[in-house]
């Protein structure tokens, strides 16, 4: 377990490294920042631990106890506003730590798509984030509103890639957008991650065998996933057991977004601090991992790393 100077000091340390290759401080418009880019980038992944119940609280907190270490900590909205101008870099550290973590090319990916809620579907009115949220169907949820969250998770749950879209959206085309950019990539949509030469472990939501033929012409994307039960081809109850085992990580990784990191309670303003703190969180996620490695723990043990 450690204090939360030595975690703060060791993120610290880490996303300073990251960011000497990536400082954009002479873009951003206004006048010179209380925050350099390594510390915003720092404190907006340290906020996403669920024991902070919302930004103010993680602003108390802040204010209270990390002056010394953040002497020029400014006032909350122009933190605020910092934070979403580093979305890019808080993205591009979270994949870098997933790129560092890579010892060698696994056999597979865990694909899966979740509900991300955002705001109580039955509420009336059109909320913030009307034209961009909308009405979709999870099998834990029933209807939400909000975004869907798709995720590639690597055997040992390390997060090698990300996007959402609306809540409505199938499967199918949110994988055909998330694969198109692996192998495509754009500047400014760099959460998907990089290509991946192995094979895509996910379930039946993503089926079509025109799907699949398609997105392994274009992308050399290879994706496997159970037949329903009905199908013509159906699996033996032993391998539809084997491919659930497989896709079990990527259950626990979305466990820790959800709970450990509070993504259950966002309800977000705008579309822009949504996605900084979502890519903060998956930034979190991939450092605790990282730093269990460093200190010889098991990689997904969260929940005594830091002591309070």
């Amino acid at each position: 377990m450690l204090d939360v100077d030595t975690f703060l000091t060791t993120l610290y340390v880490t996303v300073d490294d990251f960011c000497q290759s990536r400082l954009r401080e002479e873009g951003r418009p206004g006048p010179e920042a209380s925050l350099c880019a390594s510390e915003v980038i720092t404190l907006a992944i340290f906020a996403r631990w669920s024991r902070f119940s919302s930004e103010r609280d993680f602003y108390r907190y802040a204010t209270d106890r990390l002056r010394d270490a953040f002497p020029t900590l400014p006032d909350r909205s122009q933190f605020n506003r910092l934070v979403r101008f580093y979305t890019d870099d808080i993205e591009g550290m979270a994949l870098h730590l997933a790129q560092v973590m890579e010892d060698s090319q696994p056999p597979y990916q865990a694909l899966d798509a979740s509900a991300m809620p955002v705001r109580d579907a039955k509420r009336r009115g059109h909320g913030w984030l009307a034209g961009r949220a909308d009405i979709g169907w999870s099998n834990g949820l029933g209807w939400y509103e909000g975004f869907s969250l798709l995720t590639a998770v690597e055997p040992s749950g390390v997060i090698t890639g990300f996007c959402f879209g609306a809540a409505s959206t199938a499967d199918q085309p949110l994988a055909e957008t998330f694969f198109g950019l692996r192998a495509n990539p754009d500047s400014r949509l760099v959460s998907v991650g990089s290509a991946f030469s192995g094979t895509y472990v996910a379930d039946k939501g993503f089926e079509g065998v025109e799907n699949h033929r398609r997105w392994l012409d274009r992308y050399g994307a290879d994706l496997i996933h159970p037949p329903k039960r009905n199908s013509k081809k159906p699996w033996s109850k032993r391998l539809r057991r084997w491919v659930a085992g497989l896709r079990q990580i990527v259950e626990s990784v979305y466990d820790k977004l959800f709970n450990t990191f509070g993504l259950w309670r966002e309800r977000p303003h705008e579309l822009g601090g949504l996605r900084a703190r979502l890519a903060a969180r998956v930034a979190l996620h991939n450092f605790c991992i990282w730093l269990n490695d460093r200190l010889g723990r098991p990689r997904l043990a969260f929940a005594d790393l830091l002591g309070w």
